[in-house]
């Protein structure tokens, strides 16, 4: 597995090695042993897929406050999306910047997003599976957000406001300026 680190600490890009034959291929997706060898400490407790019809589709910028923090490993079964990460640790010297990756079915790339971390993606394809691991379980209690277009944050999303497809829940989230961050 290579892995690539980001211009933001603890945030890393995987490519998984991919074995191609005449009958197609087969690809080991996760590895404990070879995630340790790379820094992720996380221990995965539960597995969250996520289907989007529309290209456009923008699910952001979602995390989990303490105590039910979540770590996250982000793949993509089908079409391709743009993935983002952004630093909410206080004290953090990246604090308020953020990470984007683009990940597709096709190249096999994944993200890790550490705890204290917003997360969210746009699909760049109709038809996009997302598959995701997270280190704590659902929590709803600890569910926060940060709306997806915040100019502070001035995340370059490959999509036009007017045209992002968008949950009601996900219109209505918070600034990043009116933020108070738990994390340290």
């Amino acid at each position: 597995m290579e892995v690539v680190s980001t211009n933001v600490p603890g945030v890393l890009v995987l490519r998984p090695r991919c074995f191609n034959d005449a009958r197609g291929y087969f690809v080991e997706t996760y590895n404990e042993r070879a995630a340790k060898a790379a820094g992720i400490a996380a221990e995965f407790v539960q597995d969250n897929q996520a289907f989007s019809l529309r290209r456009g589709t923008v699910r952001a910028l979602h995390f989990q406050v303490p105590p039910h923090a979540q770590a996250k490993l982000v793949r993509v079964l089908r079409g391709a999306v743009y993935d983002v990460a952004v630093d909410l640790r206080a004290g953090s010297p990246t604090y308020g910047r953020f990470v984007a990756a683009t990940l597709t079915a096709r190249g096999g790339e994944q993200i890790f997003v550490p705890r204290g971390f917003a997360h969210g993606y746009c699909t760049l394809e109709a038809d996009t599976e997302v598959a995701y691991k997270v280190d704590d379980y659902y929590a709803p209690d600890c569910e926060r957000g940060l709306i997806w277009n915040d100019p502070t944050l001035a995340i370059d999303w490959p999509v036009a406001a007017a045209d992002a497809v968008l949950s009601d829940k996900d219109r209505k989230l918070p600034r990043f300026a009116d933020f108070v961050s738990p994390f340290c």
